[in-house]
């Protein structure tokens, strides 16, 4: 990949990483945490996304640790506080005292934990099929983190995130296989999530009396035929933050923010932009 590439944006240095961080528009600071997919990056999973929201506000969207084109030092220990302190780092290297924050499935563990741990760098929360609370491991997330790379595996992955069919070509299978083995990118991928993998699915997870606490507005989204994380994930999290309201997409798998675009931003840019949220 080279400069001019989309997925670079800005170079910073958060929490000691060098970070591959987009930072787009004005106005109020939002803050895109990307899923945990094989070759995923900020610009990959928030593509759609980031130029909509970016209209009405100022869209921060970084390759977490170990992720995209964000450095990968040799010493790293992947978990849950090291991407939390990570996407603070973000924040405090841009000089941003409260964003919103927009968390897709992993990345929404990490938003709720960044709620919990630092309610005051939250302003509003969004997660979009999330993890972050304690479920039986899915056929479609294990396989996701046990991806070995070829363009069939990157297809049959394709296909589980996706509902519909039309969006998963053989040329969008081989895109996203080539982006999978840029070099360091398999390698950091294959060290976060070793089988067994139920183990990191609790990992991610954060204590349910602190997410009850939660006293920020949040909005819950979720594909209601999503393969890769179950939408009983979601139910709970609405039923556990009492500040939130829950919008399921039917006939939409994981990719909430690519199979229903135009949706996902309007409600977003809608949630995050109201004067009062939730009453």
């Amino acid at each position: 990949m080279n400069a001019t590439s989309p997925e670079i944006g800005r170079s910073l240095i958060a929490a000691g990483i060098r970070t591959n961080c987009h930072d787009v528009g004005a106005g109020s600071p939002v803050l895109l945490i990307h899923g945990s997919g094989p070759g995923v990056s900020a610009w990959a999973n928030w593509r759609l996304a980031i130029p909509v929201l970016a209209k009405c506000s100022r869209v921060l969207a970084p390759d977490m640790l170990g992720f995209g084109f964000t450095e990968r030092p040799a010493d790293v220990h992947y978990g849950l506080d090291a991407w939390v302190e990570h996407a603070l780092g973000v924040l405090d290297a841009l000089d941003v005292a409260q964003a919103d924050v927009v968390g897709n499935s992993f990345g929404g563990a990490i938003a709720l934990a960044l709620a919990i741990r630092h309610p005051q760098r939250v302003r509003r929360l969004v997660l979009m099929g999330s993890v972050g609370i304690p479920f039986a491991i899915t056929p479609g997330l294990d396989a996701v983190w046990g991806y070995e790379p070829s363009p069939a595996a990157m297809r049959g992955l394709l296909d589980i995130f996706a509902f519909d069919r039309t969006l998963v070509s053989d040329e969008l299978a081989e895109l996203r296989y080539r982006a999978s083995i840029q070099p360091g990118f398999q390698e950091s991928f294959a060290a976060m999530f070793p089988a067994p993998r139920q183990r990191w699915v609790d990992a991610m997870a954060s204590d349910p009396t602190a997410i009850r606490a939660i006293a920020h507005e949040a909005l819950i989204i979720h594909g209601r035929d999503d393969q890769v994380i179950p939408l009983d994930n979601s139910l709970r999290l609405h039923q556990l933050i009492e500040r939130s309201q829950l919008h399921t997409f039917g006939r939409c798998g994981h990719w909430v923010q690519i199979e229903q675009a135009a949706r996902f931003n309007r409600l977003v840019g809608d949630f995050l932009t109201e004067t009062s949220a939730v009453k």
